[in-house]
């Protein structure tokens, strides 16, 4: 039967719930346990798709077209299993959920009230996870132990523990463990509140990891195991690390899967841990011997979350080639005013990430010119695809004033465009295209080189898609369609013959990184950042074929 761990924190939020919970995924794997997540979001947004950005962070894509919360990706990067969407459920879905069935009358026209019937639809959510023939399911709870929104979470799952048996259950509650300075000294007061106000909820955590900026001491955690009554084997420490990866390390060094393994009845014998490839990842990942500086050159800058996935495709490359990626975060509003600049022109490489709307647009495309034209690697994701095409567009093809649709719905030159079923123009609507979509690669592109195949799949979002109706043109100014639908129809990978790496894909391969398997598009776009890094002069590129 499969097993269950809830992970549910107190005190302060972006205490690292997600980390915690994908690292102890990390080391049920480790011990050949089949292992799935999902993550229960208190807030009333239906999902993350429509949410900002700037404010939310990124919007993780699954396999099968969700639009999901950025802890999912940290999820899929430490266990390495495609979740689904069903691994993301927030109060919106859930309450949509019950209303839809209350119209329906699936209620026999009983009077429809959070308990039982919405904490009836979350614990559906939670048992279908065990399906698949999967031994553990780990869910976190959203949010923090306290809040009003988190209060129908807390009563489904402390239901859950008597609807699958006692012995199926365990709750890892994290908490925060601060140091005063003017004391001198840790404080445990925040962790006893805030498991008081768990009990008060009915839930007894069966384990506390304890966050920290230092180590707790073994006196603190003998204290903590008194006054909030769990063993105190089952008191983890876990201080701050200079690296995420190093996370299942540590907590597997404090016993933390050691003692959920035996709570939940897992035989330790039949499931014995091998860290040796685990080790080796945080090994590459602490022996950087080069420096390598990318700018990301992208509309929400101001917030890193919004392009988190990207920047851990980035770390990943950088650990496969021994090598320190420096991230330059560039506000593409603020490109034009830097093209005389050293900063761009010390650069090494260049990713143009996806976005939504025409702000920064202008920038992105100034930014794929500068670096077509310096010899600069660039990789343009979804968007970043999109303004590659329009600087070709305009710069080598002749298209004065080409643009996306999305930004300018009178430009004379719509070379990114809605597309109906006759790939005719239309001024409005369009299905957002989400999920995996297979593509055809070229045989002999620089692609299909770097892939090593010629059949390739990549999640995608987005509503735009390159106007056929300009792809002859674009091809004769020297641009490459490199990848493409397998009907042909639509655009999937651009490039540009002769450049050392000035690529563009429509998906977002950044969701399918590993750190201990880079997504081949950025472990190459490293690979010719480090060759332009270590002696490569900036020289111009003359592409243009007409």
């Amino acid at each position: 039967m499969t097993k269950f761990v809830f992970v549910t924190g107190g005190v302060s939020s972006s205490l690292g719930k997600g980390l915690t919970a994908s690292s102890l995924g990390r080391l049920l794997r480790l011990r050949g346990l089949a292992v799935t997540m999902a993550k229960l979001d208190p807030y009333i947004n239906v999902d993350p798709g429509t949410m900002n950005p700037g404010e939310h962070g990124e919007v993780f894509v699954t396999e099968d077209g969700g639009e999901t919360d950025l802890d999912l990706g940290h999820y899929e990067r430490f266990i390495d299993v495609n979740l689904k969407r069903t691994s993301n459920a927030t109060t919106g879905s859930i309450y949509s959920a019950v209303i839809a069935k209350e119209r329906r009358g699936d209620y026999l026209g009983k009077t429809v009230q959070v308990i039982p019937h919405v904490t009836d639809e979350i614990k559906e959510r939670v048992r279908r996870l065990a399906e698949d023939g999967v031994d553990v399911a780990i869910v976190e709870i959203g949010g923090t132990v306290g809040d009003i929104e988190i209060v129908p979470f807390l009563e489904a799952i402390r239901q859950l523990r008597s609807d699958v048996g006692r012995q199926n259950v365990c709750y890892l509650h994290l908490t925060l463990v601060p140091y005063l300075a003017p004391s001198g000294e840790q404080k445990t007061k925040p962790t006893q509140h805030s498991v008081t106000e768990l009990r008060s909820r009915g839930i007894q955590p069966d384990a506390i990891v304890c966050r920290s900026d230092q180590p707790i001491s073994d006196a603190l955690k003998r204290k903590i195991s008194l006054l909030c009554d769990v063993p105190v084997e089952a008191v983890v420490s876990m201080a701050d690390a200079g690296n995420i990866y190093e996370i299942p390390l540590v907590l597997h060094d404090e016993g933390l899967d050691t003692y959920l393994c035996n709570t939940l009845g897992i035989d330790l014998d039949a499931h014995k841990i091998d860290l040796s490839g685990w080790e080796a990842v945080v090994t590459r990942a602490e022996s950087a011997e080069r420096r390598v500086r990318i700018a990301m050159i992208g509309k929400y800058v101001n917030l890193p979350d919004a392009y988190l996935s990207v920047v851990e495709a980035l770390r990943h490359a950088g650990f496969f080639h021994a090598a320190a990626v420096d991230i330059d975060w560039i506000d593409a509003e603020l490109v034009p005013g830097l093209l005389e600049s050293d900063r761009l022109r010390n650069l090494d490489g260049i990713v143009i990430p996806g976005g939504f709307g025409e702000r920064g647009v202008e920038g992105m495309i100034e930014a794929a010119r500068y670096a077509r034209e310096h010899g600069i690697p660039c990789l343009g994701l979804c968007l970043g695809l999109q303004v590659m095409v329009v600087e070709v567009a305009r710069h080598l093809a002749g298209l004065e004033w080409a643009h996306s649709i999305e930004c300018d719905s009178t430009t004379p030159h719509p070379v990114i465009a809605l597309m109906d079923e006759q790939f005719d123009v239309v001024d409005m609507g369009g299905t957002m295209r989400l999920g995996a979509c297979p593509a055809m690669l070229t045989p002999g592109s620089q692609v299909a080189s770097i892939y090593g195949t010629e059949v390739v799949s990549e999640r995608h979002r987005h509503r735009y898609e390159v106007n056929s109706r300009y792809r002859s043109r674009l091809e004769a100014a020297g641009l490459s369609c490199s990848g493409n639908s397998p009907d042909g129809r639509l655009v999937e990978f651009i490039e540009l013959p002769g450049h050392p790496f000035w690529i563009g894909t429509q998906g977002h391969p950044e969701f399918k990184s590993r750190p201990d398997r880079p997504h081949p598009l950025f472990r190459e776009l490293v690979a010719a950042s480090l060759e332009r890094a270590e002696g490569r002069e900036p020289h111009l590129i003359e592409l243009d074929l007409r």
